[in-house]
């Protein structure tokens, strides 16, 4: 009863055995689609890990290898074999495609790949190479030819940069805390797919508290209440985008935002006198000149332009006033 009981477990091991995934060996498949192709090449990681399919299809064909490699040795990408391959020596790994003998090199008898080069993700994020085992001494083919993607992983190796240095934006004077005055934008040159490399943060490094700049968007707005442009009228802001969400070790770039206080309307005329007093000849012509008078107003542009009227006079009609528009000045005439 024992032995009966052994042998049909030692059975359904077998089976068991025979029928999972790491049975036999995996051949190199295609993204596209999730096909299974036929059985051949096998790739390893740099790591020494077989690629395995996952939930999104075949992804025997990718290999990773790191931006800007600094070791003194070829950087290691991964490992090609073949099913036919007995280590016998009669196999030779041949490698065609995209920076093929140049960029990536295969060692015919093993498969590994090598990178010769230190290479840039912004210069170019993947290779696409053909790779094929052949017969060493007959040429005759052991595969049929595998194509496969070599990925770029990205580093942290780029600052963020503004769009513009400096940027020049105007805001009324007297606005409401919260008035959006101006949205910088900064764009990071590294992968935004993969970790906090292109995540950029904004904040504030001069101009508080009369600005503040959102973190996310880098919309600046006012954050002080009653700026008047009588008092400061220029003001100048430096604004700092730094990746890695923000996070210590991240890179940073600045830009300048000159900030100038429109003008409002918020000052009247003054006069310099309250009491003018001017002598006219009796024998003065109508029309001609009896005096000047000048008000200022601390407003610029056309919110300082006077128009002088006469309001109230104990000589009714006697005088008329007008502006001279190029002096400001109100100029007093006689009328009768």
């Amino acid at each position: 009863m024992d032995r009966r009981r052994v042998c049909v477990l030692m059975v359904l091991w077998v089976m068991a055995h025979l029928s999972s995934p790491g049975h036999g060996l995996r051949a190199l498949r295609r993204t596209t689609g999730g096909h299974k192709g036929a059985a051949g090449l096998t790739g390893q990681d740099a790591n020494g890990v077989p690629l395995r399919r996952s939930k999104r299809g075949w992804m025997w064909n990718q290999f990773f290898l790191l931006e800007e490699y600094t070791g003194s040795d070829m950087q290691y990408v991964g490992k090609l074999h073949s099913d036919s391959d007995r280590g016998d020596g009669n196999t030779r790994y041949v490698l065609t495609g995209e920076g093929a003998g140049s960029l990536f090199r295969i060692d015919e008898k093993s498969g590994d790949i090598h990178a010769t080069k230190r290479l840039d993700r912004e210069e170019k994020a993947y290779y696409i190479l053909r790779a094929k085992a052949v017969n060493r001494f007959t040429n005759e083919a052991l595969e049929g030819e595998s194509e496969f993607i070599i990925k770029i992983h990205d580093i942290n190796d780029n600052e963020p940069r503004f769009t513009k240095d400096p940027y020049m934006a105007r805001v009324p004077e007297m606005s409401d805390i919260g008035t959006s005055v101006i949205q910088v934008t900064a764009a990071d040159a590294d992968d935004a797919t993969y970790g906090n490399s292109a995540r950029v943060v904004y904040s504030i490094l001069e101009g508080q508290p009369y600005f503040s700049v959102d973190p996310e968007t880098g919309l600046i707005k006012t954050a002080l209440p009653g700026m008047d442009r009588e008092v400061k009228e220029n003001y100048q802001v430096v604004i700092q985008a730094k990746d890695m969400a923000g996070q210590m070790g991240g890179l940073s770039g600045t830009t300048t935002v000159s900030i100038t206080l429109a003008d409002v309307n918020d000052n009247p005329p003054r006069f310099a006198k309250t009491v003018y007093e001017f002598r006219v000849p009796e024998s003065s012509d109508i029309g001609s000149a009896v005096g000047v008078i000048r008000a200022m107003d601390n407003d610029i542009g056309e919110n300082a332009e006077m128009e002088y009227r006469i309001i109230g006079s104990d000589g009714p009609g006697m005088f008329d006033v007008t502006t001279n528009r190029s002096t400001q000045e109100g100029v007093i005439l006689l009328r009768k």
